[in-house]
């Protein structure tokens, strides 16, 4: 290793020992704060509980998944074994690290449950004191979730690395990363809104109780499936994220450096370390007033975050021989973008913006309308991000390409790498929502009156504002990220060319021509656009379906507790409902529905790569790019606008709690859940599962297919 290199990763191992110190620091001052009001102990005990045994029993039966997939991997991966350039050691390194891929994103997920489940019950009785101390703890342990999951990131990549010396192989950690995360996206999302579509229609809509009455049987569900589908769901998906943006990056300058880790990879190393010390000083400057917002305190946190990495890279750049600067543009515009997407979601979704605020209006005549209007807005919502990510991965192509033969496709992956270097913020920020929201159903639990649940609905208000941007940040980096992917599938493919070619030129045959593109007006391109613009619209029904299943058996569940638990509609005292019953209709409905969907998406990529070839396949990932961002980004938007429409009117507006506006809203936000939750962040992380499997199986796809 050079001596510039060495000092690279130096650099890298030194920021992920500051993070991994940073987030232990602040998952020991949450765990100090005040935590002694005994009901809201024992309610925190129980959700810590439900979460932990769903966590375990979903990592169980992805861990034998992921057994099987490992197996495959190792038999048919990077060359089947019994081919000419088949090899046990290549292969053997591509399973395992495609299995430390799932272990480092299981285990960050594990922490951030682990942290979020003490910091709810310390964010409610902190609430009692004012909205600082409160806001403080819900971001602090939203923070440990940002930084663990961004330094196992670094960390995994950095070992991949320098014991692989092969960024090929990152492919199979980034593959390991994202199957977990798909599945525990898909899992945590059905679970979650399993229990809030019921709580919410039993509650509020047929019995005209306040959202989190511990005489809802679904409430305790409800507040484990934030922290299974917000905390471990999320993380894993901007762990997934992250990775496939840097292996791709990874994998384009190992074209352009020659297949050793040169400059370009240098610089795709250095960028990410440098985006994640500068979210470790964004959460350490992370402040609100005794009267402050905290919408703004966390907007304010991504804007301190977000300059200090354009320093730090430019002085980085100018250090470093041989970084460019056209490089260092083309990820400045990739950040730029994230945060121009981040301010048109939040202008979509704030309840404090015109949009939020017209669908509450029209909530007064009724549900349909209600419906109509946040999905109109919802698809107009689309326009900004899907035009700012087309504009980014062109100004980053512009930008690179006059640097030579590989640097425009490598400029846009930079681009996905620089719109995901404040990434520990933007989960920090993500994690937050599911600690207040948590805080607040314990608030009202507990009894800590009015004042105390207002304050804990302003935190929430706040969270699920900032859980938005954070979606729509999230799927814009993945748009990026999978255009990065599409390049390193062809860069994989014209690698398993150069070697077909060896071949033929010794027996003296027709040599292969180079994959330069995609023609829309090729047959077997076509098919696979078709298929692939498809799946995302088939993956959605089937999540929401789940769901839709799921909510319906704990709707008769709930039914039948009013029913035949005597005093507990009244509230008597020392009346429970059965809480356990309902999480375990959603652990059960999630684990059984979480796989097949996933399994759909991976499945129709290997029948349009044997069926059609490689032409099919890069048809296929540019169709199912383009419609799954699109449905993802209505989806998450859609649900946010209603989610905040109904909070607006829960706030005294528009004839407030209890009115007909009221129920119109909770409908409509029901209908959001599954969209904002379930469905539209899981999309994102789908097209990036398919992207992978077609670099990693390009080969196979180039030699055996029908047409």
């Amino acid at each position: 290793m050079a001596a510039s290199n060495t000092l690279v990763f130096v650099i890298g191992f030194l920021v992920v020992i500051v993070a991994f110190a940073y987030a232990v620091y602040l998952a020991m001052w949450v765990k100090q704060q005040k935590n002694e009001n005994l009901t809201i102990a024992r309610i925190a005990k129980l959700i810590q509980d439900g979460a932990n045994t769903f966590l375990r029993k979903e990592y169980a039966l992805l861990a034998a998944f992921a057994g099987a997939l490992a197996i495959l991997i190792f038999i048919f991966l990077p060359r089947p074994l019994w081919s000419e350039q088949g090899s046990t050691v290549e292969n053997l390194t591509m399973a395992l690290s495609f299995v430390a891929g799932t272990i480092f994103s299981a285990i960050a997920g594990k922490i951030g449950i682990m942290v979020a489940t003490r910091a709810n019950s310390r964010c409610a009785e902190a609430a009692t004191e004012g909205i600082k101390p409160a806001f403080l703890i819900g971001f602090r342990g939203g923070a440990v979730m940002g930084l663990l999951v961004v330094g196992s990131c670094l960390l995994g990549v950095l070992g991949v690395l320098l014991i692989t010396g092969n960024s090929s192989m990152l492919l199979g950690f980034s593959f390991g990363a994202s199957s977990l995360a798909l599945f525990a996206k898909a899992g945590g999302g059905i679970f979650t809104k399993t229990a809030d579509v019921s709580a919410d229609l039993a509650g509020k809509v047929e019995l005209g109780i306040p959202e989190d009455d511990p005489r809802n049987p679904a409430v305790i569900a409800d507040n484990v499936g934030d922290n299974v589908g917000d905390v471990a769901g999320m993380g894993a998906d901007l762990f997934d994220s992250n990775i496939a943006s840097m292996a791709a990056a990874l994998v384009m300058a190992a074209a352009i450096d020659g297949q050793t880790l040169g400059i370009s990879s240098m610089m795709v190393i250095i960028y990410s370390a440098l985006g994640l010390l500068s979210s470790i000083i964004g959460i350490y400057t992370a402040k609100i007033g005794e009267h402050g917002s905290p919408t703004k305190a966390l907007n304010n946190s991504t804007y301190v975050t977000t300059g200090i990495f354009l320093v730090l890279t430019a002085v980085a750049t100018l250090v470093f021989k041989g970084f460019e600067w056209r490089v260092w543009g083309a990820s400045t515009v990739g950040l730029f973008v994230g945060v121009i997407i981040g301010l048109a979601t939040n202008y979509f979704t704030d309840d404090n913006a015109p949009i939020v605020k017209r669908v509450a209006h029209a909530s007064k005549t009724g549900p349909a309308f209600t419906i109509l209007s946040g999905v109109s807005y919802g698809f107009m919502s689309v326009l900004p991000a899907m035009v700012g990510i087309a504009v980014s991965a062109m100004a980053a192509y512009k930008l690179c390409d006059p640097l030579g033969p590989g640097y425009a496709m490598y400029g846009i992956s930079m681009a996905a790498v620089g719109m995901l270097s404040i990434v520990g913020m933007i989960i920090s920020n993500d994690a937050y929502g599911p600690i207040v929201d948590n805080a607040r159903g314990l608030a009202e639990m507990g009894g800590l009156g009015e004042e105390t649940i207002r304050i804990a609905d302003e935190l929430d208000s706040a969270g699920n504002t900032v859980k938005a941007v954070t979606k729509g940040f999230a799927i814009g980096a993945a748009g990026l990220t999978v255009i990065s992917l599409l390049g390193a599938f062809m860069s994989e493919v014209n690698v398993a060319i150069a070697e077909i070619n060896v071949g033929l030129a010794a027996a003296g045959e027709q040599l292969m021509e180079f994959l330069q593109g995609f023609d829309m007006l090729n047959p077997n391109v076509f098919f696979g656009m078709m298929v692939g613009a498809a799946i995302p619209a088939v993956f959605s029904a089937m999540l929401i379906l789940g769901v839709d299943k799921n909510a319906q058996r704990m709707m008769a569940e709930i039914h039948r507790q009013f029913k035949e638990i005597v005093g507990l509609a009244e509230g008597k005292p020392g009346v429970e409902p059965e809480y356990n019953k309902c999480i375990d209709i959603a652990t059960t409905g999630a684990l059984k529905e979480l796989i097949p969907a996933g399994m759909m998406a991976i499945v129709a990529t290997l029948l349009v790569g044997f069926i059609g070839g490689v032409n099919a396949i890069g048809g296929f990932l540019m169709g199912n790019i383009v419609t799954g961002l699109l449905l993802a980004l209505f989806m998450s938007n859609a649900g946010g606008i209603w989610d905040n429409s109904k909070k607006y009117i829960e706030a005294g507006n528009e004839g407030g709690k209890g009115s007909d506006a009221h129920k119109a809203a909770v409908i409509g936000d029901t209908v959001g859940d599954p969209f904002k939750d379930t469905a539209g962040p899981s999309i994102n992380t789908q097209i990036t599962v398919v992207s992978l499997v077609a670099s990693l199986v390009a080969t196979l796809f180039l030699q055996f297919h029908l047409f």
